[in-house]
């Protein structure tokens, strides 16, 4: 606790000396760093790699991700290692060169590896009734913005450099505007993930961030004394939601056992118990197509880019 507290005051003082007008790329900060732990090579043979990064869940819900992952092996028949990482593109990495075998990603990540290796959809989870989540972007409590304008010339922490909701939206926001996060804020950084930027805003680090709903919301439930501190300023449009991913290339037997065993977890005790505790309904199918918006997005930040 002593240390998070140490770091959360350096990152302070980091910020408040930042320059008004800096518009250099944004930099890696760490807020609060958790646990990392990073697996490059395979334990047991047989095993099935999958990773969960620490950008997709709070910490609080990294425990129930390893046991998901317990149970999903159980059900298999064979070992499955929960494997760490740092940020999506390092997941992404992994997974094209099959260092893994599966991953949980953000649903921008998905559509970049869908591109380049075939990154191959096996189930999405439900939650609150659907399969769609949103950029939310958040202010401290007492802040007197009222909408994304009042933010220009703030500082703003977004997630992760290929995350959806906590980076693509919100540049995608500014762009619509004729802007870019360089030339709105006065400085940007990343977080390494959902939890810290909400930690950063409700500790007014900096002024505001990108986030993702569903995490904000997770947050919300079990720790309300926590995201009490920050206020909704925007809620973006529906993305399909985070989906369960693997390499194309993985064994099909096994390949249909995973999206069985993920699709008819909520019908056994243990893997609803899980799920619950996840806050998610169940995983259910979900096609390629549901991502095309973000695809749209992507596309359309290029273009602009391509005519300035």
């Amino acid at each position: 606790m002593f240390m998070q507290r140490f770091i959360l005051i350096l990152t302070a003082v980091f910020i408040m000396t930042l320059p008004a007008c800096s518009r250099e790329e944004p930099e890696k900060v760490d807020l609060s760093k958790t646990e990392t732990v990073i697996h490059n090579k395979r334990g047991q043979s047989n095993a099935v790699r999958i990773a969960v990064g620490g950008m997709i869940t709070p910490k609080e819900g990294f425990a129930y991700y390893r046991d998901f992952l317990d149970f999903i092996g159980a059900e298999l028949g064979r070992p499955v290692e929960y494997v760490d990482a740092t940020s999506y593109d390092e997941i992404n990495t992994m997974l094209e060169s099959r260092d893994i075998d599966g991953a949980i990603v953000c649903s921008g990540p998905y559509v970049d590896g869908h591109k380049k290796f075939g990154m191959e959809l096996l189930a999405a989870p439900q939650a609150y009734g659907g399969t769609v989540y949103y950029s939310y972007i958040i202010v401290p409590r007492e802040s007197p913005a009222k909408g994304l304008d009042d933010l220009r010339g703030k500082t703003f922490a977004f997630s992760d450099p290929l995350s959806n909701t906590g980076k693509l939206v919100p540049e995608y926001l500014l762009a619509r505007k004729n802007e870019s996060s360089r030339t709105f804020f006065s400085k940007t950084v990343f977080s390494g993930s959902h939890d810290k930027s909400i930690q950063a805003v409700a500790d007014r680090l900096v002024d505001g961030a990108a986030v993702d709903s569903l995490i904000w919301e997770y947050l919300n439930k079990i720790k309300p004394e926590l995201t009490g501190k920050t206020r909704i300023l925007l809620k973006s449009d529906p993305y399909a939601i985070p989906p369960f991913v693997v390499h194309p290339a993985l064994d099909p037997a096994v390949k249909e056992k995973l999206r069985t065993i993920l699709l008819t977890a909520h019908m056994k005790p243990k893997g609803k118990e899980l799920l619950d505790k996840m806050l998610t309904e169940r995983y259910v199918p979900i096609t390629d197509s549901a991502y095309d918006s973000i695809r749209e997005m992507k596309k359309w930040i290029a273009r602009q880019k391509q005519e300035k």
